[in-house]
């Protein structure tokens, strides 16, 4: 079974779709509105966006 490391995430401020690696390891921010999507944890990243799809 092929492991899903990308997560298509909608941002809850502007709703841009964009992808986000499931183990960021630094902050991720929207390219639209610059809004927190992700957070680091050292392991799987905290997604605050809503989750559309693993890809």
């Amino acid at each position: 079974m092929e492991k899903k490391s990308y997560v298509k995430v909608k941002c809850h401020e502007c709703g841009n779709e964009q992808n986000v690696f499931g183990r960021a390891s630094t902050e991720v921010k929207c390219t639209k509105c610059n809004a927190v999507l992700a957070l680091p944890t050292g392991g799987k990243a905290h997604i605050k966006a809503e989750i559309i799809e693993l890809i």
